[in-house]
């Protein structure tokens, strides 16, 4: 008895130094992942520490704190998911809380996609240096710091991509969890919501089955069916946010020529005022010459209706346009668009206070009553105020290059092909898609950091993929078992 009891404390010591063993082996098989990942907690923990308690900027973190406070649909631009989130996150009225949770949404992205690509049979280091840009960028630092809806988009669309790419076949489980995510993105920002056409295609592309399908499809509409009923019961129509009619006319204010469109009488009065000019297509939403209140459903129907028109008259200007704005994604040096902005988001010394707005502060004390203002807290907001680490536009550039290698690349099956044109075509995605329904904004770009990295890494997967459970095949060592992923 005395001996077995000592043979289990023996065993029982052993433990600790068992479970240490194989957690120094997980870290050293991916060292660089570690390092990497090391870093960017150490550059989040700075960024709490140097500016507290988060960016608040006007007018989109007080709409998303309205709403948080009055949970009801607003009817321009914001859909209610992030707001909700806020509302969750409500009780312990906490600025720094939400901020503090958007950096671990930074960090879990880049995490999913790395574990993603590795699964997928990329190196190691090349999976690390994927997820560089979605861990290190300071602009994406930057929005992940504020009470803004970015950081829970990117981690919400980067996550569904990680679902279906996780396994070389779909399951409908897959299928039905990147229906609810993307679902969910969509209530965040209504520009997700053609994502879920893009996914049914390349399902369809992939040969998934009917079931797949329809787990995406009626999953996708869970969160979505109800919010469209939500809003009608609001506002008398289905739909997740208004404004998208005021949006695509600021879009056509920049080519609208009223001789060649020849509007109906009751829309002439949105033809360009000479006399009203802006340095960008979304400055026209917020300038006011479409009058919102009364009558705002109203006159956004009218303004689609115009942009419509417009649209279908001078279809190369528009294209134009578009491709004009788009282009500012890949410009060196990053040019501010419009120009009231930054053209990137770097972090500074000076104290933001509160927006004069006169119900900004009512909504702020509400939400949290210790805030004051945005402010610097040294010796930290030094260090953060120099690091300026971000992917300039022609790197993304030769980013989206090498995912479109990976799509055409010869040699490949079409598996792997298609492993590829997923992320990439979801960066794309959400590179033109803000631009073709508004406007070009350098904050539009960064959720895209995670996507366009997996497809460019996916370009360059070095093992084929087994059909049955999704792991990196290797030729088999001289004992015939399989070797561990190594980096």
């Amino acid at each position: 008895m005395t001996g077995a009891l000592a043979a289990a404390g023996r065993v029982r010591g052993a433990e600790p130094p068992g479970r240490a063993r194989r957690a120094w082996a997980l870290v050293r098989r991916h060292r660089v992942a570690a390092v990497l990942l090391v870093l960017a907690v150490a550059l989040r923990v700075l960024a709490m520490l140097a500016r507290r308690p988060g960016e608040v900027y006007w007018y989109d973190s007080y709409e998303y704190l309205r709403f948080a406070l009055d949970p009801k649909p607003a009817q321009e631009l914001h859909p209610g998911g992030y707001g909700m989130l806020l509302w969750l996150l409500r009780p312990f009225h906490s600025i720094a809380l939400i901020v503090a949770l958007q950096h671990l949404m930074g960090l879990a992205a880049g995490l999913l996609g790395y574990a993603t690509l590795r699964r997928r049979g990329v190196a190691g280091w090349l999976a690390a240096v994927a997820m560089v840009p979605a861990w290190f960028d300071v602009e994406l630092l930057h929005l992940e710091h504020a009470v803004l809806s970015d950081t829970p988009f990117m981690l919400l669309v980067t996550a569904a991509v990680c679902a279906l790419l996780w396994s070389p076949r779909v399951s409908v489980r897959a299928a039905a969890l990147a229906g609810l995510l993307l679902a969910l993105s969509a209530l965040v920002r209504t520009t997700a919501l053609p994502l879920l056409g893009l996914v049914l295609v390349w399902l369809l592309l992939k040969r998934a089955g009917r079931r797949q399908l329809v787990a995406l499809v009626a999953v996708a509409a869970v969160p979505v069916v109800p919010y469209a009923f939500w809003y009608h019961a609001e506002y008398g129509q289905y739909k997740l946010a208004g404004g998208d009619g005021s949006a695509l006319w600021a879009r056509t204010r920049t080519f609208a020529d009223c001789a060649k469109i020849k509007p109906p009488p009751a829309e002439a009065r949105l033809c360009p005022d000479p006399r009203i000019t802006a340095d960008a297509a979304s400055e026209y939403f917020w300038i006011g010459e479409i009058t919102r209140p009364p009558g705002r459903a109203a006159n956004d129907a009218l303004a689609r209706s115009f942009a419509l028109r417009a649209i279908r008259a001078q279809p190369l200007d528009y294209l134009h346009d578009v491709l004009a704005d788009l282009s500012l994604t890949f410009a060196y040096p990053a040019k501010a668009h419009p120009k009231r902005l930054p053209p990137v988001y770097y972090f500074t010394d000076d104290v933001e206070p509160l927006s004069n707005e006169p119900t900004a502060h009512e909504t702020m004390r509400a939400y949290d009553p210790s805030v004051r203002d945005t402010r610097p807290v040294g010796p930290w907001s030094g260090l953060l105020v120099a690091y300026g680490l971000h992917l300039p536009g022609p790197a993304l550039g030769a980013v989206l290059l090498l995912g479109a290698y990976g799509v055409v690349r010869r040699g490949r099956g079409p598996g792997a092909r298609l492993a590829v044109l997923l992320p990439w075509g979801m960066a794309v995605a959400l590179l033109v898609l803000p631009v073709v329904v508004l406007d070009f904004d350098h904050r539009y770009v960064m959720p895209v950091l995670p996507v366009a990295g997996m497809a460019a890494a996916l370009a360059f997967a070095r093992r084929p993929l087994a059909a049955g459970d999704g792991r990196p095949v290797e030729p088999p060592g001289p004992s015939g078992a399989l070797p561990e992923l190594q980096d």
